[in-house]
């Protein structure tokens, strides 16, 4: 089996972070989005991985081509933005009649992944949502079995979202439905949807079984990937950095502090990841992520989100600051 993540998207919601860095890169709990989606399925047992790209994508090809040398990868181009489906297409030539587990690279969840590997049937990854208008939506025969999925329906009728989790065994069926959709144009909401080639492949016979996850942590905007850090740096909190002594400051776990930091004079936490080489002084932070080689003096910052080689100095309250920013608040 094949593992297929599409992460060429430009993450819009989530500027200015994204224009200097793909959004699957972004830390969270003192990791990236994409190493907590691929050591999840290196530990289910997949090895061979294609990866979608598009914008930014050689630092994609760069940072899981240094961190796990050890796969099996592949990454195809999508030079146009035009949808989860368009780009699963794109795969065709690589993963042939593979069985394939798609997941999209902005989206964690918990599950059993060998229980859903080794499942006899095609699955959907679903999950109740408050208010399924925002997602893909599946409707189920009172088996369990799939009934019908459509993306963004404006009168849902059933309350499970799709959580961007696949398992495949028809990739023959799917890439047939995909390029039937794209020589049709058939479009949902301006893109060719992977959502619309399940709904083909149901209606040509092909049995789809939905599984609920245990946890589904969508990280495209900050609102999201700020909560999600939250409840991952709680979850994650043996495996992260140990947290080291700073020079006349008070650590409120749970944090994540990368290597080479230089912390003094400052309350961190809770809820804070704070990239590497990153100096913070004089500064309360809480509830907030913080980029790599950032330089914090004298701010108060709460539910914020830093980039990279940002510096800032004064007193704030919220930021959503981007990579290579320079902020004199004072």
């Amino acid at each position: 089996m094949k593992a297929i993540i599409p992460v060429a998207g430009a993450g819009t919601k989530l500027r200015p972070h994204t224009y200097t860095q793909p959004k699957a890169l972004i830390p969270l709990a003192g990791r990236t989005i994409l190493s907590i989606i691929v050591d999840q399925l290196v530990e289910a047992g997949i090895r061979e991985f294609v990866f979608v790209v598009g914008y930014l994508g050689e630092k994609i090809q760069h940072y899981v081509e240094k961190k796990y040398p050890d796969l099996t990868m592949h990454f195809v181009q999508q030079n146009s933005r035009e949808g989860t489906g368009h780009a699963i297409l794109l795969t065709r030539e690589v993963v042939k009649n593979d069985e394939v587990l798609i997941v999209l690279g902005d989206t964690i969840v918990e599950c059993d992944f060998k229980e859903v590997i080794n499942a006899p049937h095609s699955l959907l990854g679903v999950k109740k949502v408050d208010d399924p208008r925002n997602f893909g939506v599946a409707e189920l025969h009172e088996s369990g079995t799939i009934s019908r999925v459509i993306e963004k329906p404006q009168i849902p009728k059933s309350n499970l979202a799709l959580v961007g989790m696949y398992k495949i065994r028809e990739t023959e069926q799917m890439y047939q439905c995909l390029e039937d959709n794209v020589q049709k144009q058939l479009r949902s909401h301006d893109e060719f949807q992977l959502t619309d080639a399940l709904e083909c492949m149901i209606q040509h016979g092909v049995q789809f079984n939905a599984f609920k996850v245990n946890n589904w942590f969508d990280c495209g905007r900050k609102e999201t990937l700020l909560e999600t850090n939250a409840i991952l740096l709680k979850k994650y909190k043996l495996a992260t950095n140990p947290v080291l002594p700073y020079e006349n400051t008070i650590i409120i776990p749970p944090v994540s502090i990368g290597e080479g930091c230089n912390i003094k004079n400052s309350i961190i936490g809770p809820n804070v990841a704070i990239g590497d080489n990153t100096v913070v002084s004089y500064s309360i932070v809480k509830d907030s992520i913080i980029g790599s080689f950032s330089n914090l003096y004298e701010v108060v910052l709460k539910s914020s989100l830093i980039g990279s080689d940002a510096n800032i100095r004064g007193l704030s309250q919220s930021l959503n600051i981007g990579d290579n920013t320079e902020i004199d608040l004072g």
